[in-house]
């Protein structure tokens, strides 16, 4: 992920994005360059309008997020609820639970 988030910040700066540019920035971030990985990432991005990329990414992100935000809230009544389950199974057992 490291690898995108340098051909992000090239791309913001409008600067090229090519191998030597990311190993530059990575080594910036002071984080372990794979070459292999580099020039798999500027060949994949070779012709690839990254601002059309991005918009098209934003508009299907809220979207995606939606479901997500309506699990959030229920969940902490759930994780409330199995914890009182397990605290009431627990005080019936005393010391014996701890023996199996």
């Amino acid at each position: 992920m490291e690898y995108v988030y340098a051909a992000l910040l090239l791309h913001a700066t409008q600067q090229e994005i090519t191998e030597v540019n990311i190993s530059k920035v990575m080594k910036a971030a002071s984080a372990d360059a794979d070459t292999a990985r580099i020039k798999a990432l500027v060949t994949a991005l070779e012709g690839v309008d990254i601002e059309e990329a991005m918009k098209a990414t934003s508009i299907v992100a809220p979207a995606a997020v939606a479901p997500a935000a309506v699990t959030v809230e229920a969940a902490p009544k759930a994780v409330k609820e199995e914890e009182e389950e397990e605290e009431e199974e627990g005080e019936d057992l005393g010391l014996a639970s701890l023996f199996g």
